[in-house]
């Protein structure tokens, strides 16, 4: 794939890492996000979307969980862990350039205003938020959602509050209100400049957006599809739900990670497939799927934080935990109840 980073650890590196997952058994489980490096996918024992993985923390008995994503999944995994489990995250600084978009701080102060005058206002949190936006979001009564159940999730806060507040990713909020039927005239985007002083409900309005958005997946747009159409005309375009509504307009379809390897599996032999995500994942697919079927990335784009961990930083873990002096991810005791809440009512909704 022209101008992707091709990252590879030397043998060494992987024999050690090997030998050490060998040593712990079962008292170990590696996990990892789609959009992580084949140098670290070849040692994860389970991989998936922010979804798949929060569900999978249930079902993990083993005392150490290695968490190979950013800080924001760990923190998620912590959560869920059990007693006496430890999860770790190999590049502490991993962090979410989306997730830093919405300070707790100041959600704090948006969500007062925005439902001060008596509507029931459910906020609504992509999983791409921090440990303190999600105790935000708890005890205000609301839940976390992914891009995978953002249409179920969405659905259940406006059948049950008189408007939602829908954060960080205006994008995946967009979008996934277009998909539902909700008018544009029934949206609004939240005015959160001078510390949300200027916040409002508009009367009317069910859906509240708040202003971020995925730095990996602004960059794909609309013309990108249309330069990929002229090139192979019988070609599908497939992008994530963070994309502008415009991109997922110009788009043959859209949805998360594992929607977009779903539809690669099920593509008939010699159709060409753009993909418009994050490379790692598009260069995985391309080749586990070469002589079947053609994909092609849209545009190059790499998320440089979760690039932070890598086979190195995956060995410096477990040569930490060996030793007994790794740190592991925790979390702040007085957020622990409500982020675990807003967490465990998707799980439970979805789980129906």
């Amino acid at each position: 794939m022209k101008g992707f980073p091709i990252r590879r650890a030397s043998d060494e590196v992987h024999e050690r890492i090997d030998a050490l997952r060998e040593y712990f058994g079962r008292d170990l489980v590696i996990v990892g996000h789609h959009y992580q490096c084949d140098d670290v996918v070849a040692h994860v024992d389970r991989v998936g979307d922010s979804l798949e993985l929060a569900r999978m923390m249930d079902s993990i008995e083993a005392r150490h969980v290695i968490f190979c994503g950013v800080h924001f999944m760990a923190e998620s995994a912590a959560l869920l862990a059990r007693p006496g489990q430890r999860v770790y995250l190999p590049a502490p600084d991993a962090s979410c350039v989306m997730s830093e978009m919405t300070p707790a701080a100041l959600l704090e102060k948006v969500f007062d205003r925005v439902s001060a005058e008596g509507r029931r206002v459910l906020p609504l949190a992509y999983v791409n938020t921090s440990l303190a936006v999600k105790a935000v979001v708890g005890r205000h009564g609301g839940a976390v959602c992914t891009s995978a159940n953002a249409d179920r999730m969405m659905r259940w806060a406006l059948e049950n509050g008189d408007a939602v507040f829908f954060l960080p990713d205006r994008n995946l909020g967009i979008n996934t209100a277009e998909r539902l039927g909700l008018s544009e005239s029934a949206r609004a985007l939240v005015n959160i400049r001078r510390d949300g002083e200027q916040a409002f409900l508009p009367d009317g309005v069910r859906l509240l957006l708040w202003p971020g958005c995925c730095a990996v997946h602004a960059c794909f747009r609309p013309e990108l599809a249309e330069a990929a159409r002229r090139k192979d005309p019988g070609a599908r375009i497939l992008v994530h739900p963070e994309c502008s509504p415009a991109m997922v307009r110009a788009s043959d379809g859209a949805g998360s990670t594992s929607y977009l390897i779903r539809e690669a599996e099920s593509a008939r032999p010699g159709s060409v497939l753009y993909i418009g995500t994050e490379s790692n994942l598009v260069h995985r697919l391309m080749v586990h799927h070469a002589g079947r079927v053609r994909i092609e990335p849209l545009t190059e784009s790499t998320c440089s934080n979760m690039l932070k961990v890598d086979a190195e930083s995956l060995l410096r873990t477990l040569e930490g935990i060996r030793r007994g002096d790794a740190a592991d991810v925790r979390v702040d005791g007085a957020m622990t109840a409500p982020a675990r809440a807003s967490l465990q009512r998707m799980l439970d909704y979805c789980a129906r």
